[in-house]
């Protein structure tokens, strides 16, 4: 019987877990893939905003406020890159601009710092590739970029060192309720808890069905497609260029990367409801993110992407985050966590844990629950004595296998022993980025495959793309 069970491996979820180990509670995250943040989370603009977007009557707009002050501290205990390189949302008409002072206004009752209307002469010399059509912007200084993935493996793995559990490949099937518990059911286990926290993305509508016919609430999938360009790109924008909003969205932006890439999207696509896992580019779609994102820059380098994607996001019914406990006593729904949800996930954290104390009372905090993640090391950023150190120590960090990235054997190696490890080419692309360079993995993916089987004990034929059905090897070409 555990205490808490969350469903969904996202980076709300994943927060969420952190958060209440900090307490003295028997928890456990479950997830339908196999692995962390496969979902959204590995699959969206990676922007912390500021915050001034969503009303200041709205969950939104809190949230985000809240958790944009946050953020610097979480990645610093985590050891996740965050930078603040602020963000301008540009107008090109004078009934833009009038756009752009409500949302000054907005900001300002949310308390967001520093926010600002600056002229097309500030905007040129701020963002020299900008275009010259544009007549004012609003700069929001506090904006920032992370890595979603990343920290949703941090959370997880800080949530594991302080007594969490992880179980991978659990499709909720089944959910009823026993007395003051819950009976949680995959397809082959079982499990039991007494609090469900409801974090499942683009499905949480349905997995909240399960247990009550009337959920109240419909999420919609809104499919986003973008443009990942090289590195070589870099500098075509220092800070995350915004259209002005509307109601699809914040738009299609271009923006910086924290591993020093240029991204450009989303589109915003409504899909219908058997088309919740439609996760696939369309070449009129990418053409329509190429069209919008030519307003804000006329000249952007399009021979230099390295790859395109998409990601789905939760559009709930209620136009608001839906974070709260529900008609079915112990059942909490964290829902319709769209953007600016991962701007909010810490916020969200804090607000689940005071849902949590209403429902169980006081909580007991743990004397030994260590917020501090562990670093990982990252070999391209250290110093020749640094490394130097580190070789001596082990001298796999001096075999280079992804060449793109710098990425050494003995990083790859520390990504599949680390706590919520690595298990697929994709799970350790996430974790420390072989396969995310120019090449895409072309040349490395064969010895990343090597050292998984390796390391894992298991078959080459085992190692896995993402999910158990994504086989790369089916057998051997040559007997």
């Amino acid at each position: 019987m555990f205490d808490i069970a969350v469903i969904g491996a996202g980076v709300i979820g994943s927060a969420i877990t952190r958060e209440l180990s900090r307490y003295d509670l028997n928890i456990i995250l479950l997830e339908k893939n196999n692995d962390i943040a496969t979902g959204a989370t590995k699959a969206n603009s990676a922007i912390v905003h500021a915050g001034y977007d969503a009303s200041h009557t709205s969950k939104k707009g809190r949230l985000n406020a809240l958790g944009n002050r946050m953020y610097s501290r979480v990645c610093q205990e985590l050891s996740v890159p965050f930078m603040r390189v602020g963000s301008l949302v540009c107008a090109f008409t004078q009934e833009e601009i009038h756009t752009l002072q409500h949302l000054l206004e907005n900001g300002k009752k949310l308390g967001i710092p520093d926010l600002q209307i600056i002229s097309a002469h500030e905007i040129r010399k701020k963002e020299p590739n900008l275009s010259e059509e544009i007549k004012a912007a609003l700069l929001a200084p506090s904006a920032g970029i992370t890595e979603p993935w990343e920290l949703a493996v941090a959370y997880t793995e800080n949530a594991l060192e302080n007594g969490a559990e992880l179980k991978l490949n659990f499709e909720v099937k089944e959910i009823t309720k026993e007395g003051d518990s819950f009976v949680i059911c995959s397809e082959a286990e079982k499990i039991q808890a007494k609090i469900v926290i409801n974090c499942a993305g683009v499905h949480s509508d349905k997995v909240y069905q399960m247990i009550t016919p009337e959920p109240g609430f419909v999420i919609h999938p809104r499919r986003g497609q973008y443009f990942l360009l090289d590195k070589t790109a870099k500098g075509l924008v220092n800070s995350v260029i915004f259209p002005c909003p509307t109601k699809l969205g914040k738009g299609t932006l271009v923006t910086p990367t924290v591993d020093g890439n240029i991204l450009i999207g989303p589109d915003a696509e409504d899909l219908a409801e058997k088309e919740r896992e439609a996760v696939e580019t369309t070449a009129k779609r990418l053409q329509l993110v190429r069209s919008m994102a030519s307003k804000l820059i006329a000249d952007i380098p399009y021979h230099q992407t390295i790859t395109t994607f998409t990601g789905l996001r939760a559009e709930p019914s209620t136009g608001d985050f839906i974070i709260e406990e529900s008609k079915v006593k112990g059942f909490v729904n964290v829902a319709g966590i769209k953007s600016p949800g991962l701007s909010s996930a810490p916020a969200i954290a804090f607000e689940v844990v005071d849902i949590v104390k209403k429902i169980k009372g006081q909580l007991k905090t743990k004397s030994d629950f260590n917020p501090v993640r562990k670093p990982r090391v990252k070999m391209e950023k250290l110093t020749d004595e640094q490394k130097s150190a580190m070789i001596k120590k082990e001298p796999r960090y001096a075999n280079i296998i992804c060449r793109c990235e710098m990425i050494s054997e003995g990083e790859i190696i520390d990504a599949i022993h680390r706590k919520a490890g690595g298990r697929t080419l994709n799970g350790i692309k996430r974790r420390v980025r072989p396969g995310a360079g120019r090449c895409q993995g072309g040349f490395c993916s064969p010895r990343v495959m090597e050292i998984l089987a390796r390391e894992l004990a298991i078959d080459i034929e085992e190692v896995r793309k993402e999910g158990v059905k994504s086989v790369v090897l089916t057998g051997k070409t040559k007997a």
